[in-house]
Formats: structure tokens, C-alpha cells, sequence
């Protein structure tokens, strides 16, 4: 029987705002912190400590995992940060108000562009200021993984084909290796983590919504089978920052 704990960054910048967030580099907010110390306090209070760390490149995800394990006394345990653990890529709507896109294209069109599972949002323009072209770190990462790959825009299925071969290929084994496993990421790359290991339909991932700064833990069998998941903390408020997820983007809220 294993255990892996999937957390999705505490509350940033853009969340606070109701902006449409993906790929840019936004810091957490001070509950966002909050929401980190109050993760590793559950998770020191549960015992669990941990190998191996997996995170995306940004720094609301490195910012949660550097405090929860800092207060769990594990900062030299590896971290190994992978861009495919990065949130889905809003293209044109990054740094757009949901509230705002709501007003003028409805709310429909905005559940579509949050939740569908195959529709993309408007690429990004290489005149948008968040543009990541015109940042270092995306520009390096663009040699990497090459220009004509480098996304413009997504949806989720874009996501699963990225985020399901980091977990086979990189997280899997280590879990089989007995290693304990934590990895903190953003709401859409582990909304596809989850997916993968309940096998949910594309419907039931669509309506799936994760809490900011909330511990998830899975225990799984010898195949990687859930057993069960659950997630740590005061299940009442859980299931209240849950419904603020989802009501992200409705007009009256």
C-alpha cells in the first residue's frame, strides 16, 4: 500500500482577483501562505513526511511545496520541478477578469473556456504583454521543447497529454520505489493526476473542482489502484472553498 499527496498551490495573486491565471508567474497572497503553513500543519499532525517532491515551474506551486516542507524539517529532501506539472495555458484570456469575460460572452462561455474538455481558449498573441515568448525562463523552455510545440493555448485534453506521461514516467516509479511522494502543482494539472488515477470520464473531470492550499491524499494499492482519498482538514470549510471554485466566473456569485 502506497500514499501520494497532491496539493494545489495556495491562494495567489490572480486568484484573489478572479483573473485568469495559466502560465504567468504570479506569487501567493498572504492566505496563500496561510493556506501552506495551515497544509504542513495538518500533514505534520497526520505524520507524514516525505522522499521525493514534484512541482511545476511556477512560483505559486514552489512557494507552497518550499513552505510545507520547510515547517516539516525536509528541505533537503529532491525536488524535481517539471514544466508539465505547469496549469493549462489560457492563451488570450490570461490576466483577463472571469467576472469581467463573463459579462460580455456570458457565463456559459466562460464554464466552456474554464471547463471543457476539448475546447481551447483564443491562442495568445504575440502582442499580449504575458506573451511567455518575451519571458527568459519560457524562452529557454521553448528551445526545450521546441517552437512549434510550445503552447499557444489549451484545454484540458492538452493538459492529460502532457501531465499523464510525467506521472508514468517520472512520479509512478518512484512511488513503486516506495518513495513518499508529494507533488504541488496547479488546479488543472492535478485535475488531470486525478482523473488518471479514478478514471474519471471526461465529464466528471470537467466538474471536478480542487481547493487552493488543501492536502488531498491518496492511498493506493501495489498497482496504483485507489483505495481510497481523502483530503486533510475541517471538511465543512473544504467543501465551502470547493463551491468558491466553481463559482468562479458567474456574474453574481
Amino acid at each position: 500500500m502506497y500514499k501520494l499527496v497532491l496539493i494545489r498551490h495556495g491562494q495567489s495573486t490572480w486568484n484573489k482577483k478572479g483573473l485568469f491565471t495559466g502560465w504567468v508567474d504570479v506569487p501567493l497572497t498572504k492566505q496563500g501562505r496561510d493556506e501552506a503553513m495551515e497544509a504542513s500543519r495538518l500533514l505534520r499532525q497526520k505524520k507524514f513526511l516525505f522522499d521525493l517532491a514534484f512541482t511545476s515551474t511556477l512560483k505559486r506551486a514552489n512557494e507552497t511545496l518550499n513552505i510545507i516542507l520547510k515547517r516539516l524539517d525536509l528541505k533537503k529532501i529532491p525536488v524535481k520541478i517539471d514544466w508539465r506539472l505547469n496549469e493549462r495555458h489560457y492563451g488570450d484570456l490570461e490576466g483577463l477578469s472571469k467576472k469581467a469575460m463573463a459579462e460580455k460572452f456570458g457565463e456559459e462561455q466562460v464554464h466552456i473556456w474554464r471547463r471543457s474538455y476539448a475546447v481551447r481558449p483564443p491562442k495568445i498573441r504575440p502582442g499580449n504583454r504575458y506573451f511567455e515568448g518575451h519571458i527568459p525562463q519560457y524562452k529557454e523552455l521553448m528551445t526545450v521543447i521546441g517552437k512549434k510545440n510550445f503552447p499557444l493555448a489549451e484545454s484540458l485534453q492538452d493538459v492529460v497529454k502532457r501531465v499523464e506521461p510525467c506521472f508514468k514516467k517520472e512520479i509512478t516509479p518512484a512511488i513503486l520505489a516506495n518513495k513518499k511522494v508529494i507533488v504541488a502543482a496547479s488546479g488543472n494539472s492535478l485535475r488531470v493526476l486525478i482523473k488518471y488515477l479514478d478514471k474519471l470520464s471526461k465529464t466528471e473531470v470537467s466538474n471536478l473542482d480542487i481547493p487552493t492550499g488543501v492536502p488531498l491524499v491518496y492511498v493506493l494499492d501495489k498497482n496504483l489502484r485507489p483505495i481510497k482519498h481523502y483530503y486533510l482538514g475541517d471538511q465543512k470549510k473544504i467543501q465551502a472553498a470547493i463551491r468558491a471554485v466553481r463559482n468562479q466566473g458567474k456574474i453574481i456569485i
